[in-house]
């Protein structure tokens, strides 16, 4: 429950101008708890009406999609993009085809990545966008023709120097190639920087597939080193959702010493209490295009279970929700914490509910809230930019030295603000109030427009 008069008031305000939108309101309301102790120390934050803008996107921009099935069918999807702050750089965030995809989902993803950019120290602003288009079960030709019709309207919003989308759910290499050549086509131009996640062959980054897993455990090591003098060696972990994050963390959790022993995607999940074959589920998941049961058919002593948040019943040290938003909720939280869970933190955006964040904080389980766990994507996608600007190419490992360095230096970014705030080790406070600074202290900078 807020406190402050001024944050209540604006939060009052934003749940009348957005009904029907409680991802965004969710979001909203967990930054604006952890803004408490820092707006009462600055009163200038009202004064120029900082959080006011905060809340309200620069623009959102909504459109309808028009494609063709392999049948000759006619379908229409909506498209979204919103940009939501440019203060420190200009707008960066990935773009989501799924069926859950509407304007709430846009809003929440685009007002954390206005955070989640801060954090990285890069020059970014915050934004998203997607569609209600389910890639699932469609061929590429299908996929190359939305993709195509996405653009013809969206390339009228971005560039280089103004908006620079990437991939999310549903969108990968394949799509972000089929999205370039259509604003190559549109534009006659070949301006590499306009999207990243692109492919080797044209612009994109060595480490950039790797980066949102590899930059999850980078965190979870740090913040196990400082608030427990421990590390990552020798713990077992769970790993929900099979896509790219979760791949990639279970791939890094392995290297650095742990066992990651269950992973799911949106029908089941598995346990492989020998350690996560990742191989088997690359094949699975990055090839075969299959589901995750699959792999108890191919490993031997594997099980399978169907409905994927029975994951969180299982025995961890470790917890790191890799799938999608709130897909933690207060019953697996206990679940976990019963079991002896150390510490969780947030590969995917928004995993764990404001229950169950509130339930692990009160337990003093170590959290990694997703907005400073997570960026390593948008890190490394910031380092495309900067190669491509500069027309070279860095070595995987030079890029994977930067986004270590980027990680550690994020969690001590919210490490040191909760101390500020009277809050030390809460990671979440730290993580909002260190985030909000800097695009605050901007704000403050630019002007009223």
């Amino acid at each position: 429950m807020l406190q402050n008069a001024y944050l209540k008031r604006v939060y009052e305000d934003t749940v009348r101008c957005n009904p029907g939108q409680p991802e965004f309101l969710q979001a909203v309301g967990e930054v604006f708890e952890s803004l408490e102790p820092y707006v009462e120390m600055h009163p200038e934050l009202e004064t120029h009406g900082i959080v006011e803008r905060l809340v309200e996107p620069d623009r959102m921009v909504t459109f309808r999609v028009t494609w063709e099935d392999d049948q000759g069918k006619v379908h229409v999807n909506r498209g979204f993009r919103v940009q939501f702050n440019s203060a420190i750089g200009p707008y960066k965030g990935g773009l989501r085809f799924h069926p859950s995809v509407n304007a709430s989902i846009i809003k929440f993803l685009g007002f954390e990545q206005v955070f989640k950019n801060s954090l990285t120290s890069l020059p970014l602003g915050g934004g998203k966008g997607g569609s209600n288009f389910d890639p699932k079960g469609k061929s590429d030709n299908e996929i190359m023709r939305f993709c195509q019709s996405f653009m013809t309207e969206l390339y009228r919003h971005i560039g280089s120097q103004m908006d620079v989308p990437a991939g999310d759910i549903g969108v990968g290499g394949r799509e972000i190639g089929f999205l370039f050549g259509q604003y190559k086509r549109l534009r006659n131009q070949f301006t590499a920087g306009v999207l990243t996640g692109k492919s080797l062959r044209f612009g994109g980054s060595l480490a950039r597939t790797e980066a949102t897993g590899y930059g999850l455990l980078y965190f979870t090591q740090e913040m196990l080193r400082c608030l427990k003098s421990d590390s990552i060696e020798g713990k077992t972990i769970v790993v929900s959702g099979s896509g790219n994050v979760a791949i990639y963390a279970a791939q890094k959790a392995q290297q650095l010493g742990g066992k990651p022993i269950a992973m799911s995607d949106s029908a089941g999940y598995i346990i492989d209490r020998d350690g996560i074959k990742l191989d088997v589920v690359k094949q699975i998941k990055e090839v075969e295009r299959g589901r995750i049961k699959e792999y108890a058919e191919r490993v031997p002593g594997a099980e399978y279970h169907e409905g994927c948040r029975g994951i969180w019943t299982i025995p961890c040290d470790i917890a790191l929700p890799c799938a999608t938003q709130n897909e933690l909720d207060l019953d697996s939280a206990k679940a976990l914490v019963a079991n002896g869970v150390q510490a969780v933190a947030e590969g995917a955006n928004m995993p764990s509910t404001t229950e169950a964040i509130n339930y692990f904080l009160d337990h003093n389980i170590l959290f990694g809230p997703a907005k400073a766990a997570n960026a390593g994507g948008v890190a490394t996608s910031g380092l495309e930019m900067t190669q491509n600007s500069m027309r070279t190419n860095w070595t995987f490992e030079e890029v994977d030295q930067k986004l270590q360095g980027i990680m550690v230096n994020i969690f001590h970014q919210a490490e040191e603000a909760a101390a500020e705030c009277n809050a030390p080790g809460n990671l979440v406070v730290g993580a909002n109030v260190a985030g909000f600074k800097k695009v605050a202290n901007a704000m403050l900078l630019e002007g009223l427009y």
